[in-house]
């Protein structure tokens, strides 16, 4: 079994100090990640060129299909060993956790020679044109190519260890490479590299930071191997039982999809607005990148929950889980209306931030002020899909994220497309998650009274 004062967190710490334990480190790792990821956009902004900006903003579907794999290998595993620990079974989660380091840093391998093989006729299909396709071809090598290994890898075990209750230490990884990442930027694009090759810069910081990131958790780990952890790195050939790898792929594999489809979403917004202007296509590249602030918010939340509610459901304890999962919703729901209020009132001066073009800046804030009342919708969204990946169910995450995305989303993307124009493309999100929340909650309170029982079903 993991230290006492994990096995204190997750069965005897009252619930509200358990669940902000879990997920203030989290959510501080997520906001420096976004801040990270904003970073590259407010300096390359800096230039005035929408066309670099909009080169970067390309490549945000692609980076973040690095983080799909990564949640195939870590939200997997660890969905998996915080229950193994629930149940008391630290051998086999052991065996899982290096079955899952190997899987991740494979996976990434794999994924950035095909990048590399297809990058003209991936960087087309994403819609860039003569003028942003060198700035977002050369953004990619440094990003995707040589950075899928070590970004996918700092992910998994930043989530490998969260499932053991070690949130703090991973929240200190990524938010230490965000901070680097950082002061980086600055340093590659305006000092170390001519002008016009800011964007070769901004990349290079990312995947420097995200190595030292590995270096960070490497030492991290060595430590714990010490002091008795689950946390331990086997033979590649020790494989762990095959209901743990069905659990292990049960829980990734729906992850990794909806991760997935949610990066096609922005690929066929990026794709749609792309047939109005490059003016619009850089707009709505900043939004995308400023909406995921609340969102990033709750995935922290959400990500803090999912080890406490999986070792308890494994334990037993449907009470504390329930009320894990009471508290995590109030205060997700909580951070989503706020963030309704700021982005609504300070539209205008966030877009300021990251470019002084004035058409940009015009057409930025009309499209984020739409954009953000999806807020609490899309945190319901994936709230439902971390608890039934906490549970082990990831065919109900697999069903929820598919329809979701193929069902609802992209469909309303393009008829609203079609019925409206630009604008539809921005009020597609808040139109589909009204259908997408009904949907999740039909889903879990018909699960929740088969699993718990009528009088158990929660509020």
């Amino acid at each position: 079994m993991e230290k006492e004062t994990n096995v204190e967190l997750f069965e005897r710490m009252p619930v509200g100090r358990a669940v902000r334990t879990m997920a203030v480190p989290t959510v501080i790792s997520q906001l420096i990640v976004l801040i990270y990821n904003m970073a590259d956009t407010f300096f390359i902004g800096r230039t005035n060129d929408p066309y670099m900006v909009a080169g970067a903003s390309l490549i945000l579907p692609i980076f973040n299909i690095t983080l799909s794999l990564a949640g195939l290998s870590g939200i997997g595993g660890g969905a998996l060993i915080s229950r193994l620990l629930g149940e008391k079974r630290p051998q086999e989660a052991r065996k899982v956790y290096s079955f899952c380091v190997y899987l991740g840093m494979g996976t990434a391998a794999v994924f950035s020679v095909v990048v590399l093989v297809f990058m003209r006729p991936l960087m087309t299909l994403l819609g860039a044109g003569p003028d942003t396709y060198r700035y977002a071809s050369g953004y990619a090598f440094f990003v995707i190519v040589l950075g899928g290994v070590p970004t996918v890898l700092s992910n998994t075990l930043a989530n490998l260890l969260r499932s053991v209750g070690e949130s703090r230490r991973a929240g200190l990884g990524i938010t230490m490479g965000g901070l680097i990442n950082i002061g980086l930027d600055p340093l590659f694009m305006f000092v170390l590299l001519p002008d016009g090759l800011e964007i070769l810069g901004a990349g290079g910081a990312t995947f420097l930071s995200n190595c030292l990131v590995c270096g960070y958790f490497a030492f991290v780990l060595r430590g714990l191997r010490r002091s008795g952890s689950v946390l331990r790195l086997g033979p590649p050939l020790q494989l762990p039982q095959k209901a743990s790898l069905l659990g292990i792929f049960a829980v990734g594999i729906p992850s990794a999809v909806s991760t997935l489809l949610f990066d096609l979403d922005y690929v066929v917004i990026d794709r749609l607005m792309s047939g109005y202007t490059d003016i619009a296509l850089a707009a709505i590249g900043i939004v995308l990148k400023v909406e995921r602030l609340p969102l990033n918010v709750g995935v922290g939340i959400c990500q803090g929950m999912m080890p406490i509610i999986a070792y308890n459901y494994a334990a037993g304890d449907f009470a504390r889980m329930r009320s894990v999962k009471n508290y995590s919703l109030r205060l997700g729901l909580l951070c989503a209306g706020v963030s309704i209020l700021l982005y609504e009132l300070f539209a205008g001066q966030i877009m300021r931030v990251f470019i002084g073009d004035a058409q940009t800046v015009a057409l930025g804030t009309v499209f984020l002020r739409a954009r953000v009342l999806a807020t609490p919708l899309m945190f319901l969204s994936f709230f439902h899909v971390y608890l039934f990946n906490g549970f082990g169910r990831g065919g109900h995450a697999l069903f929820l994220g598919v329809t979701r995305w193929l069902g609802f989303n992209i469909p309303m993307l393009f008829l609203l497309n079609f019925l409206v124009g630009m604008y539809g493309i921005v009020w597609a999100q808040v139109t589909a998650d009204v259908l997408t929340v009904a949907l999740s909650l039909l889903v879990y309170r018909r699960f929740a009274r088969r699993t718990f029982g009528p009088g158990k079903t929660p509020a």
